[in-house]
């Protein structure tokens, strides 16, 4: 495996008061973040994310669901809506 890089972000003191973390809470939060945004936009599959995030790619997939994404790249309620597409085309048959 190839070195790793490091991101390295300053942030205030304030910042941790404002989310009532400490400072290690607070990175792996921003980390998983940052990890769930690029997913979101289409840059990161899943398994990249989840390693970026540094949890397993499970995990993530789990992670995914608790901030309203999917891991099919879709909404849930759009997933909902192609599935009752599905059936009623299929009922037409």
């Amino acid at each position: 495996m190839s070195e790793a890089n490091v991101l390295t972000i300053e942030y205030s003191p304030e910042v941790l008061w404002a989310m009532q973390q400490a400072p290690d809470e607070f990175e792996a939060q921003a980390r998983l973040l940052l990890a769930i945004k690029l997913y979101e936009i289409g840059r990161l599959s899943t398994g990249l994310a989840a390693r970026l995030a540094g949890v397993p790619r499970v995990t993530f997939v789990f992670l995914l669901g608790q901030y309203g994404l999917s891991p099919f790249g879709e909404a849930a309620d759009e997933l909902k809506g192609d599935l009752d597409n599905a059936r009623r085309a299929s009922h037409r048959h």
